[in-house]
């Protein structure tokens, strides 16, 4: 099988970069599964998982916290707002900073922003939905 290469950069460093036989990432209107000879495309990305099945058959996960997808037929490139890999994350945070967001969204205060609420639960929960699926790979 072919391979294409694959990029994986936030703004603070590359968390990936290498050949890979297949991308599978949460897209902005659902899952994309990404072999060589894609079909151009730019996208706007989702939370959650993307998974990096490599040119020697080991599978890679990392986590974005959205940005933006760039395919090519020969290259695939994630510019993400934040990139965790898949062993780096931490459940104990991502459980207390969901439990935070739904206090939040409860106890509205005065200087409550519902907005940013939904969005730091709407991320906890996918770091917590990538921690499941990066443990079932393991």
């Amino acid at each position: 099988m072919s391979t294409i290469r694959v990029d994986v950069v936030s703004a603070e460093q590359s968390i990936f970069s290498g050949e890979a036989k297949f991308v599978a990432l949460p897209g902005e209107s659902g899952e994309l599964g990404i072999l060589r000879g894609h079909t151009p495309l730019i996208t706007r990305i989702r939370p959650g998982s993307v998974r990096i099945e490599k040119a020697d058959g080991d599978e890679e996960f990392v986590f974005v916290a959205g940005g933006y997808l760039e395919v090519q037929p020969d290259r695939v490139t994630v510019l993400a707002d934040t990139a965790i890999r898949g062993h780096d994350l931490d459940e104990a945070k991502a459980i207390e900073a969901k439990k935070r967001a739904e206090e939040a969204m409860q106890n509205r205060g005065t200087d409550f922003d519902m907005a940013l609420a939904q969005s730091e639960f709407a991320m906890a929960a996918a770091q917590l939905a990538a921690i499941a699926r990066f443990r079932r790979k393991k």
